[in-house]
């Protein structure tokens, strides 16, 4: 089953919810057997082998959706056993009538002691759903820490216990998923922060709610999809010249790291800039230019000297290995008093972290380290509300900013933040975000807007860093993107 777009807050998919029941009327009964036979179908297809499951069931629709499911499993022929955490005669509402229907299907229920089936080949997450607001603790702890220490997979319901659904920071303890199950729209902490750790493979079920009221709900964020890389990255007319596809100049490899900008040179070339010209600091440009002879290299001692390639050039990549000494400080704040649109980076973001300029024609991408320096405040509170924070450096900085990192997020003056659900753990090496600014600044000097530049080009660089982690994560360097960048610049 394949994700929606769409991405919401856990507000935002009550708010659906309530929709269906309310206007649609659909019954929440209805929506819950629904949310149970999904989660039956899925855990069918991911472990046909697993004939015994036990069900952990926690006090409120979380719980009610595993006991419908604990029914509609031993209807399957599944042998089916139901732990409970709280007292099932205080459960309400649907929960309660899925208890009921459970009991009366000759389900027996036992509480909670302290330990699991041994022999259980599948366990059920229904404990603790998306709405959680404080951390996990008691005896709900000690179920968390019996599931991830037994040895057979977890299937979540909604979200693995002990997520935040909207941050997907770990509240206290969290169940560590094989699958998750998520029901009637994507909820954001399912991508972002600790959550995709957690997540195991994530399938999402609709519960045949009316596209209508689904409608009636804005997006938090969205998912970049292959149309969006489609509609930017349209097949070149025949006739075409480098001098079509813009000419991005690259500026930093200050004293002693000419390696930064040698990589993001190449990335804008493989990536389909016209010309790339490299300004760094004298004596890089021979192992720059022997590494790769279509990049222009130039000398440049001091900050006059910029002035002839600014006025060549159309776009500009400002950062890669920059510095923060004297010689870097000139250069940034002749690259920041052009008019061309720019990308911004590494040392470049920590020297505009003390000036404070704000420009619309423009694309950060911070790390959370460096947003944390833009922002004032500590990488902890970046990664604690990353929608948050990348929403407050747009409106400080203008332009359009992208926060990297898992689940890295794109927010520009309008619409909702995308998200890129692409890229690895083996892309946590050095040189990455290089290459990214490369991609980056390549997009802007072929004409395309800030945003789009953004978006297409965070995608791309994780899908080509998936596409060069195909034999391995571990010991992926950022030069091992540049071959496989062709391929997903021309989709």
């Amino acid at each position: 089953m394949s994700l929606p777009a769409e991405v919401y807050s856990v507000e935002s998919v009550r708010r659906i919810d309530h929709v269906a029941i309310n206007e649609a009327g659909i019954a929440g009964y209805e929506l819950m057997t629904r949310a149970a036979q999904s989660a039956l179908d899925e855990a069918l297809a991911a472990f046909p082998d697993a004939r015994r499951w036990q069900i952990v069931c926690g006090g409120g629709n979380n719980g009610g959706d595993g006991y419908a499911l604990a029914r509609l499993a031993g209807e399957r022929g599944i042998a089916v056993s139901v732990l409970a955490l709280s007292a099932p005669d205080r459960l309400q509402g649907d929960a309660k009538t899925a208890y009921l229907d459970y009991e009366a299907a000759g389900g027996i229920t036992t509480g909670w002691e302290g330990a699991l089936d041994a022999d259980a080949e599948l366990l059920v997450d229904a404990l603790l759903g998306s709405g959680l607001q404080r951390d996990v603790g008691g005896r709900y702890a000690d179920a968390v820490d019996a599931m991830n220490g037994h040895g057979a997979p977890v299937l979540a319901l909604d979200i693995p216990t002990g997520i935040n659904g909207d941050s997907g920071a770990i509240m206290g303890k969290a169940v560590r998923a094989a699958l998750t199950v998520t029901f009637v729209g994507l909820k954001r902490g399912l991508f972002l922060d600790r959550g995709p750790a957690c997540v195991g493979r994530l399938r999402f079920a609709g519960l045949d709610i009316p596209a209508e009221c689904r409608a009636a709900v804005p997006a938090d964020m969205l998912r970049i999809s292959d149309a969006a890389l489609a509609g930017a990255l349209p097949r070149r007319p025949r006739n075409a010249h480098k001098g079509d596809f813009g000419h991005l100049l690259v500026i930093g490899g200050g004293p002693g790291m000419p390696g930064a900008v040698r990589l993001a040179g190449e990335a804008a070339l493989r990536s389909g800039a016209g010309l790339v010209s490299i300004a760094t600091f004298p004596g890089h440009e021979a192992a720059i230019v022997a590494g790769r002879p279509e990049l222009m290299c130039h000398a440049i001692e001091r900050p006059d000297d910029l002035g002839p390639l600014l006025e060549r050039a159309t776009t500009i990549a400002l950062g890669p290995g920059l510095g923060t000494g004297d010689w870097s400080a000139k250069m940034f704040e002749v690259a920041v008093g052009s008019a061309l649109p720019m990308v911004i980076d590494a040392d470049g973001l920590n020297l505009l972290a003390g000036s404070g300029y704000r420009n619309d024609n423009r694309v950060l991408t911070p790390h959370p380290g460096e947003a944390a320096r833009l922002l004032g405040t500590s990488t902890g509170e970046i990664q604690a509300d990353r929608r948050d924070s990348v929403s407050a450096l747009q409106q400080k900085y203008g332009g359009t900013i992208v926060l990297k990192g898992a689940g890295s997020l794109v927010s520009s003056q309008t619409g909702p933040v995308w998200l890129c659900t692409a890229g690895n753990p083996g892309m946590s090496a050095p040189g990455m975000g290089d290459v990214l600014t490369g991609i980056v600044g390549a997009l802007l000097a072929q004409g395309l807007d800030t945003e789009t530049a953004a978006v297409v080009g965070t995608e791309v660089h994780a899908r080509a860093g998936d596409a060069a982690a195909a034999t391995g994560e571990r010991g992926l360097l950022a030069s091992d993107l540049m071959r496989e960048l062709k391929a997903q610049v021309n989709p």
